[in-house]
């Protein structure tokens, strides 16, 4: 009870305080306010940011590899663009002789891609995406369909002009009808039938999705495609089989490869292996380093709002020196004192954090609603928010409660504040 009366009195008090001195507890705790706004709009954009990230990187698949002739590396400053130019791309032939020789892999699939118009009735779409891909691609990444279906076998053998396609390519080239399916558009100047539609995805954080898509059998890419080129951006995806470790299915894959190319013992390897891990740990690196930064711009805001709730505490203490006299004759401890006045400042404090966090939370909504990314405020960042929030007004108020816990009664009584 004597705690309840005591949160309730510090709460009095702080009100009493804001409404005595509105100018002076508003600009004291603006400094907590746009500290926590500054701390935690990092963490809420970034945390938004990386879980979006995730998703599109397990889509990828973490049981995947990818052999291609670029690795993949993020601010790495060793980087040997030079070298790795000079390799060749991956070629079909190599993925049918990976088929031929893996025990591990549980599906192989061979991808390539180039950007040219498409037209449909007249209309035209330039730099489309078409993708051409082997028939177990669909076993080594994820494909959402809205309608339709995948390549049959034998339309992947013989090269079958038939296509599936993302939904900005039904939007933009056949008007968003409901029924794409059997309609044809002009792929390479070659008539192309979509028989599978992707569900809409929109842009990833990547800087694309499978909606500008136009996939079709390699076999009838090849006609257009010269897949002996260096430059083509090539790829093999590799999905090992289950409770086989990526390590080990590298280790096959790298033999494998080295055999087909006839590298020497003692030569480098002429390939890259990529995995999703390679990705995620670069962006922990600057996700973690552009954190930091936001706790650091954050920190100076935290720290002058500290200092003002520092200074309403002193003032605080100043006005009501008489009152903390009556009191201590009365018989309160010295540990009361110091309580009430924490309690005042963490209440201060909180109230400084509380406004930040609601102002992130409108922020949130309005650049959900209005701006094309969804960003979540999350109960974790809540929680730190208020928490730093009770610990700036912890360690703020811990001096002023402390001299006031220290005032002798008499004189305290005799005083004119």
């Amino acid at each position: 009870m004597l705690y309840f009366r005591l949160i309730r009195e510090s709460f009095a008090f702080a009100m009493q305080a804001i409404v005595a001195n509105k100018v002076r507890t508003f600009l004291s705790l603006l400094g907590i306010t746009i500290g926590i706004f500054s701390v935690i709009s990092v963490l809420t954009v970034f945390d938004s940011i990386e879980m979006k990230l995730r998703k599109n990187i397990e889509e990828l698949g973490s049981n995947v590899l990818f052999i291609q002739k670029w690795p993949w590396a993020m601010g790495d400053a060793n980087y040997a663009w030079w070298e790795y130019m000079k390799r060749p791309e991956t070629r079909l032939q190599e993925m049918e002789e990976i088929q031929k020789r893996t025990h591990l892999a549980d599906a192989v699939a061979y991808y390539v891609g180039t950007n040219r118009n498409i037209k449909n009735n007249g209309i035209t779409m330039e730099n489309a995406t078409i993708i051409g891909v082997s028939q177990d691609y669909e076993k080594v990444d994820i494909l959402n369909y809205g309608q339709g279906r995948y390549f049959s076998y034998s339309e992947s053998q013989s090269g079958t002009p038939v296509a599936v396609v993302g939904s900005q390519i039904v939007e933009e080239l056949l008007d968003n009808t409901p029924d794409p399916l059997g309609k044809e558009l002009l792929v390479f100047g070659r008539k192309v039938q979509i028989i599978g539609i992707f569900k809409k995805e929109g842009d990833d954080n990547f800087g694309g999705s499978k909606d500008d898509w136009v996939m079709v059998p390699v076999n009838f890419a090849r006609n257009f495609i010269d897949l002996n080129s260096d430059n083509i951006g090539s790829s093999i995806m590799v999905r090992g089989k289950k409770n086989v470790s990526n390590e080990d299915l590298r280790d096959e894959l790298t033999g494998i490869m080295r055999s087909v190319r006839k590298i020497k013992p003692a030569a480098k390897d002429n390939f890259a292996i990529n995995e999703t891990s390679i990705i995620t740990q670069g962006f922990d690196k600057i996700f973690g380093v552009i954190a930091i930064v936001g706790w650091i711009i954050g920190g100076f805001s935290l720290l002058v709002g500290g200092f003002g709730i520092a200074n309403i505490m002193f003032v605080s203490v100043k006005e009501r020196t008489p009152q903390i006299g009556i009191q201590k004759s009365l018989g309160a401890r010295n540990a009361f004192i110091l309580q009430q006045f924490l309690f005042e400042a963490i209440f201060l404090s909180m109230l400084g954090g509380f406004v930040g966090l609601l102002i992130i939370y409108l922020g949130t909504v309005a650049v959900s609603q209005f701006g094309g990314m969804e960003l979540v405020l999350s109960a974790k960042n809540i929680i730190i928010g208020m928490s730093v929030s009770a610990i700036i007004g912890l360690v703020s108020g811990l001096f002023p409660a402390w001299r006031a816990s220290r005032l002798d009664p008499v004189e305290a009584m005799r005083s004119n504040f």
